[in-house]
């Protein structure tokens, strides 16, 4: 593996380098905040880019003046600002979305005083460029800064609430009065949105670059956290009918009225459609949740103090995200439950199953058994008649022996020699039977 950091590497004063550690160091310093001069127009606009190459992302960035020899290796960071003349377009790409976002000083008419200005005539990225971005647009953003003091908060934001064209808005004095930031949070006949983000004269352009990034990343995660919302309504109806069909087999289950193969067969049908939207739903319900914890960093980030009589803008996005996440997460614990019901009504149908199981091998040896002593009964009287058999045979010969030695001239009875031996020989075999018996069971015995 080439090394990424070869200067490093070659230190004198410390063991080889690790070829991640400039990476993993520099993370803190990804994707800084611009430094904005005020009065600007930040402009963002958010996609999705489920379906959108790198490629062509690159393609559409190198259409902007200037850009024509932007090179794609310069897109590989995923991070990436560029200088337009009087203005900057910073690009970047997450893993479920690609942000763009325009800095360009505010344009005439448009200031503090202004009444629901006009801004699409006066951005310096054509409303073309923009409309052509690859991808499905997730948010969209117009945020206005401006310099004006906020020793008198109601008087500015008065001011700000005459520039968004009126109506109920959300306020906050941010970082305990240092900006004023104020919106509608609602959508415009062109698609974006508007904030005013108000700071009195004198504001650093670092602090002003980072307030309003704090202020539209909160923006960007809302949106993403909520796109687990319209999941978990559409598993409300399968989870219930899944639910049901659980209960109906453990009752069927309890009640033993059918087949261990007819409640197999309905337990793994409800517990394939369970995995399965489990599978398609778990990392959506992961992402809303880490997207939540996220806005609620960037809430707690900003300190706000609210101004008498008007909600902040943490108060009211909680108050409308909180219900959301209540709903994804209470969906996701659902499927969990049932997962681990199905799993537990698996165990019961294996217990039955194996009950069962052990009850047909019981009578199963209790068959063997009793096969066993007919058998053994049976091997007993064999035996008993192979005794005589054998007996008979021997007595045979001794007769046909005795009568042989009488031929000879032996002064012997065949019949009263045979009539004697009788009780030796059956005696004699029985010994010889009972011998292999001990051979054959014994110790040594197979």
């Amino acid at each position: 593996m080439p090394d990424a950091t070869p200067a490093l590497a070659r230190s004198p004063c410390l063991p080889p380098m690790d070829v991640q550690r400039t990476e993993l160091h520099n993370e803190v310093h990804a994707r800084p905040p611009a430094r904005i001069r005020l009065p600007a127009l930040v402009v963002l606009v958010v996609v999705l880019n489920d379906a959108v190459s790198r490629e062509q992302e690159w393609q559409h960035l190198r259409r902007l003046p200037g850009q024509e020899g932007l090179a794609l290796e310069a897109l590989q960071g995923n991070f990436v600002r560029l200088r337009l003349g009087g203005h900057t377009l910073k690009w970047e790409r997450h893993s479920e979305y690609t942000r763009y976002v325009l800095v360009q000083p505010l344009p005439e008419g448009a200031g503090l005083g202004a009444e629901e200005p006009d801004l699409l005539s006066g951005m310096l990225v054509g409303t073309e460029w923009l409309a052509s971005i690859p991808g499905r647009t997730m948010a969209a953003v117009q945020t206005a800064l401006v310099e004006h003091p906020l020793d008198d908060a109601p008087a500015a934001l008065a001011l700000a609430q005459r520039w968004l064209g009126g109506g109920t808005v959300v306020a906050s004095l941010m970082g305990h009065g240092h900006s004023l930031a104020v919106t509608r949070f609602q959508l415009r006949e062109d698609g974006f949105e508007r904030m005013v983000l108000v700071m009195p004269p004198g504001t650093t352009q670092t602090r002003a670059g980072r307030v309003s990034q704090r202020l539209l990343e909160m923006e960007i995660y809302r949106l993403m956290a909520l796109r687990g919302l319209p999941v978990a309504k559409s598993l409300a109806t399968p989870l219930a009918e899944a639910e049901r069909a659980l209960a109906d087999v453990t009752a069927r289950l309890d009640a033993h009225q059918e087949s261990e193969q007819v409640l197999l067969d309905t337990l793994i049908s409800v517990a394939a459609k369970v995995e399965r939207a489990t599978a398609e739903s778990m990392y959506r319900f992961s992402a809303t949740l880490a997207y939540d914890g996220l806005v609620r960093q960037r809430i707690a980030e900003m300190r706000e103090k609210a101004i008498p009589g008007t909600q902040t803008l943490g108060e009211f996005m909680q108050r409308r995200l909180s219900p959301a996440m209540a709903t994804v997460a209470a969906t996701a614990q659902r499927l969990n439950a049932l997962s681990a019901r199905i799993e537990r009504a698996s165990s019961l149908l294996r217990t039955r199953v194996d009950i069962a199981t052990e009850h047909q091998n019981q009578q199963l040896l209790a068959k063997l058994t009793r096969g066993q002593d007919l058998q053994l009964s049976l091997q007993t009287t064999v035996e008993g008649l192979s005794i005589a058999a054998i007996s008979y045979y021997v007595i045979s010969l001794v007769l046909y022996g005795g009568k042989a030695a009488k031929a000879a001239g032996l002064p012997l009875n065949p019949e009263m020699l045979a009539g004697a031996s009788i009780p030796l020989v059956l005696w004699a075999v029985w010994k010889a039977t009972q011998r292999v018996h001990a051979r054959l069971h014994g110790p040594g015995g197979h």
